[in-house]
C-alpha cells in the first residue's frame, strides 16, 4: 500500500473514533433542552470539524445525567 493511502486512512478512522466519542458523550449528557441537545448531535456529524467544536464549545455546556 502507498503511504498516501494509509495517511488517508488513519486520519478517517480517528476522525470516526472521536466523531462516535463525541455522540456518546452528547447523549450521556443533559443540555438543559432537548432540542439543544439535538443540535449538538447535527454539528458533531459534521466530518472533522463537528466533533472539534463539540469537543471545544460543547463538551462544558452539558452536565452528566444522574440515573438514581
Amino acid at each position: 500500500m502507498e503511504p498516501t493511502l494509509i495517511y488517508i486512512l488513519a486520519g478517517v478512522g480517528i476522525s470516526f473514533v472521536l466523531t462516535m466519542l463525541a455522540l456518546i458523550d452528547i447523549i450521556r449528557k443533559d443540555f438543559g433542552s432537548l432540542k439543544a441537545k439535538f443540535i449538538w448531535h447535527l454539528i458533531a456529524i459534521i466530518p472533522v470539524l463537528g466533533w472539534i467544536i463539540y469537543f471545544i464549545f460543547g463538551a462544558k455546556k452539558g452536565k452528566k445525567q444522574s440515573f438514581g
